[in-house]
């Protein structure tokens, strides 16, 4: 199965022009998967199958293969970050990833001294894909970092820092960009105050006539 997704991956690359960082397949996994536990174990295995390319185009030197390590180098990035973002989510809705972020550090440790690993061997080619490399190194150990920090604390520092971009973007309005939404703030508050009715336009209930 393994090879079978390699292939996939690889035949995506070589087709795609403006990528996305996921296959088609892999995208209707994310959507299937709503509950965050369940979609970070899918991103980690995605980051798995990116990893094991990488060793696969590694040990053979073919014309070629640094663009598509450089790709998958890439695509294996952005799906850590994802990995992040959906933990960050998760912990601004309150929902539990105790299980997910487990599954996360331990998977995220292996693949990061897999990447070490190619930097240590040098390949030939390496200058042609070395920056992508060391970004993918950084972003693992900063992921890896975020899994092994107390959940309770993260979620204080995502709240704080969703808090400190609301202030920022509210600071950056004009006056009538705030005037407009402290209006729209002060209907949806009044719409939410009044009771709802099923009396018709001028009706009263018997009591009030």
């Amino acid at each position: 199965m393994k090879r079978i997704a390699i292939a996939i991956i690889l035949a995506g690359s070589a087709l795609a022009q403006d990528r996305d960082f996921l296959t088609a397949d892999e995208v209707d996994q994310v959507r299937l998967a709503q509950e965050p536990n369940d979609r970070l174990k899918l991103y980690i295995e995605f980051a798995k199958l990116r990893v094991s390319l990488i060793e696969q185009l590694i040990s053979k030197e073919k014309p070629g293969r640094s663009a598509l390590i450089h790709d998958t180098l890439e695509d294996y990035q952005n799906i850590i970050e994802a990995i992040d973002t959906v933990t960050d989510d998760a912990l601004k809705r309150k929902a539990a990833v105790d299980e997910g972020v487990k599954a996360v550090a331990a998977a995220e440790a292996h693949m990061l001294a897999s990447l070490k690993k190619i930097q240590d061997a040098a390949p030939s080619d390496l200058s042609r894909y070395r920056f992508v490399l060391d970004q993918a190194v950084a972003t693992t150990q900063d992921s890896i970092d975020l899994s092994s920090e107390d959940l309770g604390k993260r979620a204080a520092g995502v709240e704080a820092k969703d808090a400190q971009e609301k202030k920022e973007r509210e600071a950056a309005m004009s006056e009538g960009e705030r005037s407009e939404k402290q209006q729209a703030a002060k209907k949806e508050a009044g719409k939410k105050s009044k009771a709802p009715t099923l009396l018709r336009p001028g009706e009263k209930m018997p009591d009030q006539k």
